[in-house]
């Protein structure tokens, strides 16, 4: 049988079987609010890892990475596979801290409107809920590209099927769910990522074969001192890092870790983990532009090579793989968009029932899924709306978490050095060609500056307006007790189940 033919019911197949583990997983259980959106203190080691490194690694490991060697090479695959690795080391580090700071927590809008009042939560929640959009929009048309490069599958086929699947098992069973799922797809993902790159190797004729063609067409791609692959690494490093410390996926796993040193070592094993990952994928576009048919589409280069030199089942097993990682990075961002709203809605309305509560938060986690599948079913890139969730992030990161550790931080003073930040970071920010610059500035065009003068001004903002703050008689000095005593666990109130 040909792709076309095997391309649909293996989608399906794939989608329902995650689908219908993880309502089982959860269907005798009696899930509390607190269950859904956090399952507090659950994950204890492996699980924990797993969970961690599946939710990091989506389909987007197939299709960036790949992109980025085909013209960064492999110095700029060490720089995304440090970016992609730094958040989760921050979350080592800073998740801890906010769990002992805020124990009761759910998510990061909780933290900010209790430290920096109702505006600074209000951008912030902005900045979340935008970021995991594009993120969730880009992991569908990831896969529906994917799909339509393998077997010429319509884009909305793709696109509906695994969304009504992710769906299925994320609003029934919230992060319980998810942890489940990730687990078993976390099992898969390493496994099935190796054969696959093995099986490439093997059909080229060998690691010589595969990576001399490369040196005769394309050698900077193998040079460690590329000096384009070089800025892209650390335009990487910085807008990686900033934005997945927004994702409220990776917050959830805070507070889901049983402990403290559970959580420091799954966030840091799944940093070292996801190194490798990003490597190995990215391998596939350098290897692509040495090859016989070098790809016209960079972004889907991955799949347009394997089409070529692969065997059917190969492929199929390519797409599987796809399937697997599109749903372990979904899960856990409409988890994340769920909670959010969740959090949010019931501290608007504190006394609002659990189970109105949980099918307010599953409706609108239905409806913000809705543009996502339009998105893919246009095949539009989103490359552009990620970057700017990037430059928007870069601006903020230094500001919001700084409030963690210094006491004179004030909620004016974020929202003032975030905005400035950006707005800096925005001059040299290029137009939706990626090269052509928004004003006629040195290094305007190139994300590196961009990002990196939009975290450098926001951060020194930050820090001289608590510096002058402190200088101040009766300075303003936050009371970080206040996030133990004022952020409370969501009590079922008595009610016997949220189905």
């Amino acid at each position: 049988m040909t792709s076309d033919n095997l391309a649909i019911p293996i989608t399906i197949i794939t989608a329902t079987i995650f689908a219908t583990l993880g309502v089982l997983y959860v269907r005798r259980m009696r899930l509390t609010v607190e269950d859904f959106i956090v399952s507090r203190n659950t994950a204890t080691g492996k699980t924990a890892v797993a969970t961690v490194v599946a939710s990091i690694a989506g389909a987007w490991i197939l299709l960036s990475p790949v992109e980025a060697g085909t013209w960064a090479g492999i110095a700029g695959l060490i720089g995304y596979a440090i970016g992609q690795a730094s958040p989760l080391i921050a979350f080592s580090i800073i998740g801890p801290r906010m769990r002992r700071l805020m124990p009761n927590g759910h998510s990061l809008t909780e933290y900010v409107w209790h430290r920096f009042g109702p505006g600074a939560c209000l951008f912030v929640m902005g900045i979340m809920i935008f970021y995991m959009f594009v993120f969730l929009s880009a992991e569908l048309t990831g896969i529906a590209v994917a799909m339509a490069v393998i077997a010429d599958i319509p884009l909305w086929v793709t696109a509906i099927i695994v969304m009504i699947g992710t769906l299925a098992y994320t609003t029934y069973g919230g992060i319980r769910s998810s942890i489940f799922t990730d687990y078993i797809q976390f099992l898969l993902i390493i496994p099935l990522l190796i054969i696959v790159f093995l099986v490439t190797i093997f059909a080229l004729g060998g690691f010589s074969s595969a990576f001399n063609p490369v040196k005769e067409v394309a050698p900077q791609l193998l040079s460690l001192n590329f000096r384009p692959g070089i800025e892209f690494a650390v335009a990487l490093i910085i807008a990686i890092l900033s934005a997945n410390m927004f994702h409220q996926g990776f917050w959830q796993r805070v507070y889901t870790c049983r402990d403290e040193r559970t959580l420091r070592n799954a966030y840091t094993i799944g940093g070292v983990v996801i190194i490798p990952i990003i490597i190995i994928a990215g391998l596939f576009g350098i290897i692509a532009m040495g090859s016989a048919s070098p790809p016209t589409e960079p972004s889907v280069a991955f799949f347009s090579l394997i089409n070529n030199e692969l065997a059917t089942w190969a492929v199929m097993l390519v797409l599987i793989l796809a399937l697997v990682l599109v749903m372990s990075s979904m899960d856990t961002l409409l988890n994340g968009i769920s909670s959010t709203i969740t959090t949010e809605l019931r501290r608007l309305h504190p006394g609002i029932a659990p189970i109105p509560l949980l099918r307010s938060s599953r409706a609108i986690t239905v409806l913000v899924a809705l543009p996502a599948v339009f998105i893919a079913k246009q095949g539009y890139s989103v490359l552009y709306l990620f970057l700017i969730a990037d430059l928007v992030c870069a601006g903020s990161v230094f500001p919001v978490f700084f409030g963690l550790y210094n006491k004179r931080l004030t909620g004016t003073a974020v929202l003032v050095s975030c905005i400035v930040g950006i707005v800096v970071g925005a001059f040299f920010f290029p137009k939706p060609d990626l090269i052509t610059p928004l004003v006629n500035l040195p290094g305007a065009g190139k994300f590196m500056y961009s990002f990196g003068s939009s975290l450098g001004t926001s951060s020194l903002l930050a820090i001289g307006w608590s510096l002058i703050t402190s200088l101040r008689p009766n300075s303003y000095e936050y009371d970080y007790h206040q996030l133990r005593e004022q952020v409370h666990l969501i009590h079922d109130q008595g009610e016997s189940s949220l189905r």
